[in-house]
């Protein structure tokens, strides 16, 4: 069986996961209508741990990498993301320079073990940096230079848990995730009622609407749950180099969604920005690939 072939069905799978994690950007957007961005990261975090914490066994890792993540994840990437989604980067744009995580994560690994990075990383690296550069000098009612810092930083603290999970391999991912989030959910509580103060927490929770509960549990049921856990089914099955290369989809669906459901304009500009920084990941994902079957056809 040829192991880069996805079946149809786990395609399908592959592709519903994507969806998710694209539109679940609008669905943020909606949910800050409402909620406070700490707040709404606390509550992602609440309920993606209960109950499921009670029908996964802790995975067989030291507390320190469960509490690493958590930190990283939910107040890093997560609290981050959300306070600079609400007013200050539009949904499809936080989609995009999200992204940057995977760079920071070659960074982090690279100062890790000591490695040099290589050509082609450098060039996928430039030519992601000159879309970043063209989004800033584009920045506008779509994006304020505070909220392009706060999602840089937000990827810079998901690059830092990628690296956590990737020093533990061989582990159930949705477990870990489910588990890392019990230091996720208190500091963001923490955090909010310090920032916001108790009574805007507690107003916004018990005057929340329907629908922003329902952001909620998309959160935590499509993109925690859900999501995770099937990415994390597909990868155990397939090569990463066949699974990697479609979460480039996941910015093009969140801008889709974004345009379609919010009205967020995709000028030429931003059409712009968003491939040159695709395409460095592109590039990024999927050189060591071709570079592979090149020098297999060669011998």
């Amino acid at each position: 069986m040829n192991r880069d072939a996805l079946p149809p069905l786990h395609l399908l799978l592959a592709l519903a996961v994507v969806a998710v994690w694209g539109v679940n950007f609008v669905v943020i957007k909606f949910a800050l209508t409402e909620l406070p961005p700490l707040t709404l990261a606390a509550l992602r975090f609440t309920f993606a741990l209960v109950p499921a914490a009670f029908g996964l066994k802790r995975p067989d890792v030291p507390w320190r990498n469960l509490v690493a993540y958590g930190l990283l994840i939910g107040v890093g990437q997560f609290g981050l993301l959300f306070i600079a989604m609400r007013g200050m980067i539009s949904p499809g744009l936080a989609s995009l320079v999200a992204q940057m995580q995977v760079f920071f994560t070659i960074g982090i690994a690279l100062l890790v073990s000591g490695e040099r990075i290589r050509g082609y990383q450098l060039a996928a690296l430039a030519l992601s940096a000159a879309g970043l550069a063209w989004l800033m000098l584009h920045a506008g009612a779509d994006m304020a230079p505070l909220g392009l810092v706060l999602v840089l930083l937000s990827a810079l603290a998901w690059a830092g848990g990628n690296v956590v999970a990737r020093a533990t391999p061989d582990v159930n991912v949705l477990a870990f995730v489910v588990w890392a989030s019990l230091f996720s959910a208190p500091p963001l509580f923490a955090l909010a009622i310090v920032f916001d103060g108790w009574p805007v927490v507690s107003h916004a929770i018990a005057h929340a609407s329907a629908g922003a509960w329902a952001a909620v549990a998309w959160q935590t049921v499509g993109n925690t749950l859900f999501g995770y856990g099937a990415w994390a089914w597909l990868l155990a099955r397939h090569p990463a180099a066949t699974i990697s290369p479609l979460s480039l989809l996941i910015p093009v669906v969140a801008m889709g969604a974004s345009w379609l459901l919010l009205g967020e304009p995709l000028s030429d500009w931003k059409l712009a920005a968003a491939g040159l920084v695709l395409g460095g990941l592109a590039i990024n994902i999927i050189w060591p690939r071709v570079a592979r079957r090149t020098a297999a056809a060669a011998t």
